[in-house]
């Protein structure tokens, strides 16, 4: 009974120790793009928005783009900013569309997620900090990082187009 008590005392620490170092780094953050919640999910899926607004993560191997070889862009889908180019694109075997570098340095922002009770780097859409996934040490060469990315929280523009599909609005029940 005192380890159960023990054990439940330190995970619910390393719980709100990494809650503050979470909300302590966000503060340091500004959007360009800002809507209100209500605008968010006028514009987002369920799904996009459960990913994008409140740090989810797709199953992996269900998601449209982890196995898409096709050139082109991918895009925020909540503000439309270049993300990442598909010739940074590489088979990870995670389940996950996974790059090498992000498209531009004003594409991405990334911030120390203590969730999950291990230390990750979360990275966001630099302009609407949009969560997209997380970034790992262990990619390929030039750079050795493995940006691992929901598709959820990107739309993928074919090489050759220039207009941009409209994000799907979510479904009013």
């Amino acid at each position: 009974m005192r380890q159960a008590i023990w054990l439940a005392a330190i995970v619910g620490t390393a719980c709100l120790i990494g809650s503050y170092f979470n909300a302590t780094r966000r503060t340091n953050l500004e959007a360009r793009i800002v809507k209100t919640d209500a605008e968010w999910r006028a514009q987002l899926t369920p799904e996009q928005y459960r990913v994008t607004r409140q740090k989810g993560t797709e199953c992996a191997f269900t998601g449209k783009s982890w196995d898409n070889k096709q050139a082109g862009q991918y895009r925020c889908v909540c503000c439309d900013n270049l993300l990442f180019d598909s010739s940074t694109k590489f088979e990870s075997g995670t389940g996950w569309p996974s790059f090498f570098q992000p498209a531009t340095e004003k594409s991405t922002v990334t911030e120390s997620d203590w969730s999950f009770f291990m230390r990750r780097t979360e990275v966001m859409c630099q302009a609407c900090l949009a969560h997209l996934g997380h970034v790992f040490e262990d990619g390929p060469k030039p750079t050795g990082a493995r940006y691992c990315i929901n598709s959820e929280a990107m739309k993928f523009i074919p090489a050759g187009e220039t207009e941009i599909p409209p994000t799907s609005p979510a479904k009013k029940d």
